[in-house]
């Protein structure tokens, strides 16, 4: 970290907007959208995405009366209600945007349907703008262009910026870029080390997947300020109290007063603020101790103790949450849900089910951490390489673990990339020739993180095993239109796969047993014990659990999944056509994708 230059970058107060970074995502974000929209905004109205879909459910039960602090979803699990891990602080902007929307148009659908497609692209335009603002603190105007391009064709492609994405994986993303951001301009002579601490706790209390994102910003502080001392000890300062403060603010916010002491390891509780109280106010603390900050030895030995302290919190009153996250879930679980959980899967069983994904997933990510250090070569170690570096090696670290991180990598990978091919530019104009157009545009091609995936998945050697096939969702009951005779019957309790339990709720007013949510173990186990099961244990599963209706989608993957590991079980036999002396089908939905049986009532 030998750099200790302001990187304030220029102001672009100074310049008119339309030639403002701002300018330039909200162009992208336009032309994404007009794009999007020839084709009906695609996704906005399909099942693919579950967690979009019970957002919205959540949403919907906020607006309608349900208490803040009260996440449960009342209408999922077995009775009692399913106690969700989510954040109201994801569905706040969504339910002012239905609001707001609601009471200018009288319609609350109009406002679902203007939320489900403004929210997703105002954050696609706010990350985009992000990553513009660290490039040009990076490497300057030149980068711009080429990150622009780059960045714009990365973010949609990732899939988490689409019509209809109201899940939280977007929020996070834009505060890690933010973090990142604040991190980079965080100077002796500006306050930014205050947005970078309070961003970190925010991307945590949004989801605690974000965890190793948080810690690798809080570990380049306290880097920055073991090699920096004395002129780091202001930033160390701000973002250690900014993290106190914010855990704090959001523990109060978002944590009822019921639940103080209850600590949840996959939910901001006062696990989170304890830790999140305890270090960043030591941090602080020593930062701004002179007497601590003098030499590189005391600084170290201040550090150290901190982090025994803060270690010994954890194993002394949160040991649980340094467990697998998944450990509590019940082995059947373990088998025939969490490993068909294509984002849950780590590089070895892509590598065993679906090459053809590689690429997708790891590509750019490596390019861009050997174009980076390639960089710091021949430049040295400065300081913005080495915090782009180190949150990319984690996120990479992350996608090797669940493949999920790679929404996180392939965005910040944008930015290495994007100055190599403005390099190269620069290089093509001032030697021009064959050799020099011919790299630009080899720079540009694997810079592209879409080319990648296309170009792999059109190789016969890397198509996907039928295995793998098995875990990807297929588009069969994935239109709303697909439950529109289920919502015409009276409320019930459905048994239903777990792919359809978020759908179910949001097109109609059913409630359900399963869903793909790991605090669903009870509901979860039950159906599958129900649906794999011979005949007699669905019936006497279904009566004791008050289920009135069962669904049938012969196309989802999750169905044939299912079939062919209990080739005997009431699903397989309702896939086969063979429907047992206790249901009957409902006449109107025979043929249909999504076909319906009620359970009939005890013969007398």
């Amino acid at each position: 970290m030998a750099s200790e230059t302001t990187m304030a970058g220029p102001d672009i107060g100074r310049e008119p907007f339309w030639r403002s970074d701002a300018a330039k995502a909200v162009a992208a974000m336009l032309i994404v959208a007009a794009i999007s929209s020839v084709g009906g905004f695609g996704r906005m109205t399909g099942t693919s995405d579950n967690d979009s879909l019970l957002r919205l459910v959540q949403v919907r039960d906020l607006i309608a009366g349900q208490g803040w602090f009260d996440l449960h979803q009342y209408r999922m699990g077995l009775e009692g209600a399913l106690p969700m891990h989510w954040s109201r602080l994801v569905d706040a902007p969504i339910a002012a945007i239905i609001l707001s929307v609601t009471a200018l148009t009288g319609s609350q659908s109009t406002g679902e349907i203007v939320a489900m497609i403004a929210w997703p692209f105002m954050l696609y335009a706010v990350a985009l703008y992000l990553l513009l603002r660290i490039g040009r603190l990076m490497a300057g105007e030149e980068a711009i262009f080429p990150l622009a391009v780059i960045g714009a064709v990365t973010l949609y492609q990732i899939g988490i910026f689409v019509p209809g994405a109201l899940d939280h994986h977007n929020v996070q993303l834009v505060l890690m870029l933010a973090m990142v951001f604040f991190l980079l301009r965080a100077a002796p002579d500006n306050l930014s080390a205050w947005p970078a601490g309070a961003t970190a706790v925010l991307m945590l209390a949004v989801g605690m997947e974000t965890a190793p994102y948080v810690a690798a910003g809080g570990l380049f502080v306290v880097g920055w300020y073991l090699v920096g001392g004395r002129a780091a000890r202001g930033i160390a300062a701000g973002f250690g109290a900014a993290f106190a403060l914010t855990s704090g603010a959001v523990f109060i916010a978002t944590v009822p007063p019921s639940t103080w002491g209850a600590a949840y390891c996959d939910a901001f509780s006062v696990a989170q603020f304890a830790v999140g109280a305890v270090g960043g106010a030591g941090l602080a603390a020593i930062a701004l101790s002179r007497m601590l900050s003098e030499t590189l030895a005391r600084r170290a030995l201040s550090l150290a103790a901190l982090g025994a302290v803060t270690a010994a919190l954890l194993l002394v009153y949160f040991p649980q949450c340094l467990r697998d996250p998944y450990a509590d879930l019940a082995p059947m679980l373990q088998t025939y849900w969490l490993s068909a959980v294509a984002e849950a899967q780590p590089l070895w069983k892509v590598v065993e089910h679906s090459p053809g994904d590689l690429a997708g997933y790891y590509a750019t990510t490596l390019i861009g951490l050997l174009v980076l250090g390639l960089r710091m070569r021949r430049t040295g170690l400065r300081r913005e390489d080495i915090l782009i570096a180190f949150v990319l090696l984690v996120a990479l670290l992350v996608s090797v673990w669940q493949v999920r991180g790679t929404r996180f990598s392939a965005p910040l990978a944008c930015v290495p990339l994007a100055i190599w091919v403005a390099g190269l530019r620069q290089q093509a104009m001032a030697f021009p020739g064959t050799a020099a157009s011919l790299k630009l545009v080899g720079a540009w091609l694997v810079s592209l993180n879409m080319v990648w995936a296309q170009t792999a998945q059109a190789m016969p050697l890397f198509k996907p095993s039928e295995t793998a096939g098995e875990q990807v969702t297929k588009e069969i009951c994935d239109k709303d239109v697909d439950f529109d005779r289920l919502a015409g019957l009276p409320a019930d309790t459905v048994l239903t796969i777990s792919n359809l339990g978020a759908p179910v709720l949001r097109f109609t007013q059913h409630r359900v047993l399963a869903g793909p949510y790991h605090r669903n173990i009870a509901g979860n186990v039950l159906v599958l014990e129900t649906l794999m099961g011979p005949s007699e244990t669905g019936l006497l599963k279904a009566r004791e659990s008050g289920v009135g209706l069962v669904t049938l989608c012969r196309g989802n993957a999750e169905t044939g999944f299912l079939s062919k590991r209990a080739p005997d079980g009431l699903l397989a036999a309702l896939a086969a056509g063979k429907v047992p002396d206790w249901l009957e089908i409902v006449p109107e939905s025979a043929g249909e994708p999504l076909e319906l049986y009620r359970v009939l009532p005890p013969k007398p």
